[in-house]
């Protein structure tokens, strides 16, 4: 199965400049699984929340007709991040596409910083996609602070977990050999580049994108300061292995009786 990520730069506001970016790495591209940043049409540093509500689209919306397109262009199903809309509430989210059909979104569960202010906190359950033959699972940038998370999707069969991100904090990268080489998973961790200066905000967004195998080896991994688009072929199966050794099992020999959560 052929996997990848889209590092972008995009410009804040700039939805079709930023369709266009992706449209213009993605030419001649063709993969099974692709992700993309997360908020990757609109940019980040909100400054209000009238602002964020501003971008904010249904599935039917300018960023889900766009994926469709990508999807068909590549042959690939692809996780990408948006500002959702349902009634009153707006989140951010993720979009999962394949074969021209939008199949689900995910709503971010830890809100990062002032996207408390914006957002609210995601409100669905955890969930593992079959698509192109494989057991997908999706979380959202600061979602990796939580280890829970992940392991809560290996547990449903996950083999690859889709990881929109706009990472500012220099952690997440090295943090995401621990939860692949604990959960025995594949991770496509999609993040962007560039800077954003908004209200009394300055991010920097720490690139370096990343797909990380099941014993915690970086497979691939780009500059923190070039858009790029990366494609690894790996072996899906090899994630419903959870024997580290002879005796042991990293999902069956956790001792639940000792966790109280």
């Amino acid at each position: 199965m052929k996997v990848g990520y889209i590092q972008t730069s995009p410009i804040f506001g700039e939805k079709e400049q930023n369709f266009e970016e992706v449209r213009s790495l993605l030419k001649d591209v063709h993969a099974d699984l692709l992700v993309l940043p997360e908020l990757f049409a609109t940019g980040y540093a909100f400054t209000s929340t009238e602002e964020a509500v501003s971008f904010a689209e249904d599935v039917e919306g300018k960023t889900a007709v766009f994926l469709k397109e990508i999807s068909k262009m590549t042959g690939a199903a692809i996780v990408a991040g948006f500002v959702e809309k349902e009634g009153d509430h707006i989140y951010n989210s993720s979009l999962i596409v394949s074969d021209g059909i939008i199949l689900d979104t995910y709503r971010k569960i830890h809100l990062f910083n002032k996207e408390k202010l914006w957002f609210s906190p995601g409100d669905k359950p955890l969930k593992v996609h079959e698509i192109n033959g494989a057991k997908i699972g999706v979380m959202i940038c600061f979602d990796w602070m939580f280890p829970e998370v992940t392991r809560t999707l290996a547990l449903q069969g996950m083999q690859i977990l889709a990881h929109p991100s706009n990472l500012v904090m220099p952690y997440c990268q090295k943090a995401m050999v621990t939860r692949c080489l604990e959960n025995r998973v594949f991770a496509v961790t999609s993040n962007r580049i560039g800077t954003e200066y908004r209200g009394d905000d300055n991010f920097t967004f720490t690139g370096a994108s990343q797909i990380t195998g099941i014993d915690g080896s970086v497979l691939a991994s780009s500059p923190t300061d070039q858009t790029s688009v990366t494609i690894v072929e790996i072996d899906v199966s090899l994630a419903d292995n959870k024997m580290i050794n002879e005796y042991n099992d990293v999902s069956k020999d956790r001792r639940t009786e000792f966790f109280h959560l």
